[in-house]
């Protein structure tokens, strides 16, 4: 089964040949965008240019034609994050999204090659439709969008850009920026985590499974998750192609508050909890971000006495991973190299995973411990543990 993880992100292997009870009926082709709702768009842009390394792509606002809200696009790798603040008015969505979430993301929009099947493939098997598909044009083509209701107040978007030749979608023109600064070495987006409530996780692996097509990868118990204090549970959920994987967590019950629990209060219900991005070298995109400001939980230096022992030999300097906090982790296929960032937000909710990896499939178990209780070193800091 493992040989046949690693070939998924290589090949079109369906997930009937991996979980035969899997139906591969709505095919992604890929993460199209992630779209945030924050306070002001253009610093948050901004800041993800200077700190992240992304460039400058599309704006949409008054100058464009839309009048409710305005967004700035950028774009690295294969990775396109939308920012959208909104304009005065009398019913505008945006401005609740950002009163009781603060910054957050707002939309997961997925690529696909024909937005109204996907939309009626999963409204008939029990999404709720968040809007029904249409179409957008401009002189460079056609986009057709649709969307579903996912946890709290997360949506999906389809969208089918076949037709379509511009920079980014109709309402948007090209973003001249004179302020680009280089790139960090991100590729693409390797998986996006949920946090749900209490005894959710298997209600929206269920959604998934049911309503998306999607296979159960891994689960992670409360075992495997803890530390002296605080425990969740996950789930991680894949498409047909592996292209898309959505981890799914869960509080658990420990002694004290834990990280999902922290996030509910703070994001006042589920949402996105954080976006792992991958680099083919974490060494060098971590010290870019650093030099940036961007700053990363630390990782108490004992981690790395034992880590040989468990990973054994690994191409980099064991000596420059501790001096950056990078973990390490294998699995049967090759090891993996992550390192996550503290909130971007000042709500202690949405942060960042960066990750390298050297043919493992995994999702680096072997560093839950370590990884939490930095977690709950800073949580403590913040009088929430």
């Amino acid at each position: 089964m493992r040989e046949d993880l690693t070939k998924i992100n290589n090949t079109r292997y369906t997930l009937e040949k991996i979980f035969p009870d899997a139906q591969d009926f709505l095919p992604l082709l890929g993460t199209d965008y992630v779209e945030f709702y924050v306070g002001n768009a253009k610093q948050a842009a901004h800041f993800y240019k200077t700190a992240l390394g992304f460039q400058s792509l599309a704006y949409a606002g008054l100058e464009t034609g839309v009048t409710d809200r305005t967004s700035y696009v950028v774009a690295q790798g294969k990775i396109r994050l939308v920012f959208t603040t909104p304009m005065p008015g009398e019913d505008n969505e945006i401005f609740d999204h950002i009163k009781k979430h603060g910054d957050g993301v707002k939309v997961l929009a997925l690529w696909v090659d024909d937005a109204t099947k996907a939309w009626q493939e999963t409204t008939k098997r029990g999404a709720e439709s968040y809007f029904s598909p249409k179409s957008e044009k401009d002189a460079d083509g056609e986009v057709i969008k649709s969307g579903i209701k996912i946890y709290g107040d997360t949506v999906h978007i389809f969208i089918e850009r076949k037709n379509y030749k511009g920079t980014f979608m109709p309402g948007y023109e090209k973003w001249e920026s004179h302020h680009n600064p280089e790139p960090v070495g991100l590729k693409y987006i390797d998986h996006m985590v949920a946090n749900v409530g209490w005894n959710e996780m298997n209600i929206w692996e269920k959604f998934y499974n049911d309503t998306m097509g999607f296979a159960n990868l891994i689960t992670f118990d409360d075992k495997d998750i803890s530390t002296q204090f605080t425990a969740l549970m996950s789930k991680v959920m894949t498409n047909g192609n592996g292209r898309i994987k959505f981890p799914i967590n869960e509080p658990a019950e420990g002694k004290k508050k834990s990280q999902i629990e922290e996030y509910l209060d703070f994001y006042d219900g589920p949402g996105v909890q954080h976006i792992a991005v991958a680099t083919d070298d974490i060494v060098s995109t971590v010290s870019d971000m650093k030099k940036r400001g961007v700053e990363f939980l630390y990782v108490p230096g004992a981690y790395y006495d034992t880590v040989r022992d468990r990973v054994g030999e690994i191409a980099e300097d064991m000596a420059i991973l501790k001096e950056h906090g990078i973990l390490v982790d294998r699995d049967d296929e090759g090891y993996l190299l992550q390192i996550f960032t503290k909130p971007v937000t000042d709500r202690p909710t949405l942060f960042f995973e960066i990750i390298q990896r050297k043919g493992a499939q995994s999702f680096g178990k072997g560093n839950f411990k370590a990884l939490f209780e930095s977690i709950e070193a800073e949580q403590e800091r913040r009088g929430t543990l």
